[in-house]
């Protein structure tokens, strides 16, 4: 077992990756927790997990129980987050009580910002199965919900009390749900360190013997920008937004259908790429080579033809990472493994890039 400690002081916690680790959750769970244990999970991941977990807090004489709701990004939603703080009353938890995110992203995001919310505050843990889940959105304590103008529009900073990655669990993964995950892995690699990218660039499997070391690098990158810019003040912790300003703007504008959310980024990476040959000098070579790691791992880089490029553009102006004078700030990369945050792109070339997106590459 490999583990990441994220150091936030009296927020601080660990990230431990291994495999088989649910058969030892008692072990690791029981000085972690003080009170009842609400398990938040979706229907796919309950009738996959939800039974061992359980069977997990009653060896560890914790009073647990689980509260289901339906898979996909509909979910990250005020009216599931009012239905889940009224099932945490309903069952009286108090202060010492803790919510378990088992899932992926969408219900990792849910469950923390119910958790942020219920008392105003109670302890989290995150259990993700998806390997976007695992490398991203299960550290680093920003949670969310969704409203119908923009991704990520209403949330709160709540760190976790602990992360446990079963890098097994990604066996019951759908390949496409495992790509989807691997475009944030190419992120990391892209955004700060090259030897991770050239490794990931060469294709990714459930299977390979050093996906333990991968997804530990993901996180140990994302776990020291945060340590740097805990509440995203500073800039920093904007490097890990590298790709997501245009995806987001392609969930909204397809209102979360067409995509998956590591699809989405892998559009937005390959416009933000083309972003930076045109603002910043970053090699047009080091363009071609990210266009190529995204079409290795089966990840999108063309827009489907049916999708209003318009839309894209409008939903831009609700992306949560406008700055107070109404602008995009965008993250670009000024060569394979370093980036930096804060440029402004003219509309005209922001157009250009999405544009783009409607052609193939070396077309």
């Amino acid at each position: 077992m490999k583990t990441v400690h994220v150091d936030l002081g009296s927020r601080a916690y660990d990230v431990l990756i291994g495999r088989r680790l649910l058969d030892r959750l008692h072990e690791l769970l029981r000085e972690k927790i003080q009170g009842p244990v609400a398990i938040i999970s979706d229907e796919l991941v309950a009738s996959l997990f939800a039974r061992q977990v359980e069977h997990q807090l009653k060896v560890a004489e914790l009073p647990a129980f689980s509260v289901i709701v339906p898979a996909g990004e509909t979910s990250k939603s005020m009216e599931q987050t009012a239905r889940l703080l009224s099932q945490l009353a309903a069952k009286k938890v108090s202060r010492s009580g803790t919510v378990i995110s088992l899932g992926g992203g969408v219900v990792g995001d849910l469950a923390g910002y119910t958790a942020a919310s219920y008392l105003r505050g109670i302890d989290f843990i995150q259990i993700p199965t998806t390997l976007l889940a695992m490398v991203d959105s299960s550290v680093g304590g920003k949670t969310g919900v969704n409203l119908p103008e923009g991704k990520n529009l209403v949330g709160a900073f709540h760190q976790p009390k602990l992360v446990v990655i079963d890098l097994d669990a990604l066996k019951s993964l759908p390949g496409r749900e495992f790509a989807a995950g691997i475009a944030e892995v190419i992120k990391y690699g892209a955004i700060a360190d090259r030897t991770l990218f050239d490794r990931v660039a060469k294709g990714v499997k459930p299977e390979d013997t050093d996906l333990d070391e991968i997804v530990e690098k993901c996180v140990a990158i994302k776990a020291r920008i945060v340590e740097d810019d805990e509440f995203e003040t500073k800039g920093q912790r904007a490097l890990l937004n590298f790709g997501h300003t245009i995806g987001h703007a392609i969930e909204k504008a397809t209102r979360y259908q067409a995509y998956l959310h590591g699809e989405a980024i892998s559009l937005g990476m390959r416009a933000a790429a083309w972003l930076s040959v045109w603002q910043t000098g970053f090699p047009e070579a080091d363009a071609r080579q990210l266009e190529e790691a995204l079409i290795a791992s089966f990840l999108p880089v063309t827009l489907k033809p049916e999708i209003d490029r318009e839309n894209i553009l409008a939903s831009l102006g609700n992306d949560k990472k406008v700055a107070a004078d109404g602008r995009n700030r965008w993250v670009l990369l000024d060569k394979l493994g370093k980036a930096t945050s804060g440029h402004e792109i003219p509309p005209d070339m922001v157009q250009k890039a999405v544009e783009l997106l409607s052609t193939y590459p070396y077309q």
